[in-house]
């Protein structure tokens, strides 16, 4: 495991200038206490040199930020690692790692000691590497496709505030049950418990909370809808039962949809887009299709 985490990077040429410590918070999203802990520690050069944070920085400048593991709380995931072999990435940086999630798989554990989750396989791609993975959202485990996950804890927390701010672009491909009237559109409905079954969630539930879905239809069949989904809130099954709420459940939906055929749930998390933490490049990360929707396709009526 490592004891250090160093990022470099040179102040882009339409950069305005301004001072080090609002560049580091506004910027590149730095929680204003490891802020802190890198000016107390002139653990922040730079062009090679410390600089104090209320000078000001400039285009052509070069940025050099070390944390050490006493600036987190949890420096260490420690995620039990597990085989590699079903690991597919679809991007890698020094900071962070996209993984197409297999479908039937956990997102990460959760007790002591589980194995067979995403994040134990990923545990295990990263150790040759001594490097750890860090969760930073989850997908529902039938949900297939592209999953973010950091591969240190200085990114973390930057990471968690681009999804907060909604700053990473999300977007998934489902197919639904029936034909929309409307070809793109805002579902804005609270979410909360379904206080029948506890595996469930229900619109106007208990504890609900606004949830707002946007949706866009791709391809329509007689009996079924290819829909593209941004999320701009991320409450649980909120695709799911947002989509069911509309009387569009998801093809194949265990919970929200009455099948008569045997058919696994057909949501698949298609694109992300976002900015790179330390740096002022964007990656569109893009996970192919799987199989399960291409078969459906292919025997639903035209």
């Amino acid at each position: 495991m490592s004891d250090s985490w160093q990022f470099t990077a040179t102040l882009p040429e339409y950069f305005e200038a301004k001072p080090l410590r609002q560049f580091l918070i506004q910027d590149w999203l730095l929680p204003k206490h490891l802020v802190f802990s890198l000016k107390r520690g002139q653990r922040i050069l730079v062009n090679q040199r410390y600089l104090p944070v209320n000078f000001s920085v400039s285009a052509g400048d070069n940025i050099q930020l070390t944390f050490l593991p006493d600036d987190f709380d949890r420096p260490y995931a420690l995620v039990d690692p597990d085989s590699a072999a079903t690991v597919s990435v679809l991007y890698e940086s020094q900071s962070l790692l996209v993984v197409n999630k297999t479908q039937g798989s956990k997102t990460h554990p959760n007790q002591p000691g589980e194995l067979g989750t995403t994040l134990n396989h990923v545990a295990a791609y990263l150790a040759p590497k001594h490097q750890q993975p860090y969760v930073i959202n989850r997908l529902d485990q039938e949900t297939s496709g592209a999953l973010l996950i950091a591969k240190n804890p200085a990114v973390v927390p930057v990471l968690v505030r681009l999804v907060k701010e909604k700053l990473i672009q999300r977007t998934y491909l489902t197919w639904v049950h029936g034909q929309f009237r409307s070809k793109h559109g805002t579902i804005a409905l609270p979410i909360g418990r379904d206080m029948t079954d506890q595996r469930k969630r229900a619109l106007d539930g208990d504890h609900a909370q606004m949830a707002i879905t946007h949706y866009r239809v791709i391809k329509q069949r007689s009996d079924a809808t290819l829909v593209a989904i941004q999320l701009q809130t991320g409450r649980t099954h909120q695709i799911r039962v947002h989509l069911a709420g509309l009387g569009h459940p998801i093809v194949g939906d265990p919970l929200y949809a009455h099948d008569v055929r045997q058919q696994r749930l057909l949501l698949h998390s298609w694109q992300l887009r976002l900015p790179l933490p330390f740096s002022f490049d964007q990656v569109t990360i893009t996970a192919d299709i799987p199989s399960t929707f291409k078969t459906f396709e292919s025997t639903t009526k035209p």
